[in-house]
């Protein structure tokens, strides 16, 4: 009788686990992968890149110090933010 209840037990939970490895490979992992793309984006930026901020701002970056940027947003108009603050490269947003 006991191998027919472990056998139960597993069968109860299959749909639960099917249902996990489906949520994981339509809504975790992509979301990891765009997480690593961002990064590998934020990471290979230079002086002069055009870029879009989080917050919809467009600049050009000036200067790199470490985790803070300068942006040019307008002439003689510059503003410091965040690497994180970066949402993609104008360039990037143009081949999607």
């Amino acid at each position: 009788m006991e191998t027919g209840t472990a056998t139960g037990a597993i069968q109860q939970f299959l749909p639960l686990i099917i249902i996990f490895a489906i949520f994981y490979f339509i809504l975790i992992r992509p979301q990891q992968q765009k997480q690593k793309e961002h990064k590998l984006m934020l990471d290979s930026m230079q002086k002069g890149d055009k870029v879009i901020t989080i917050g919809g701002i467009y600049g050009i970056i000036r200067d790199i110090e470490g985790d803070t940027l300068t942006l040019e947003i307008a002439k003689d108009v510059v503003i410091n933010t965040t690497r994180n603050a970066i949402g993609v490269k104008q360039s990037e947003k143009n081949k999607k």
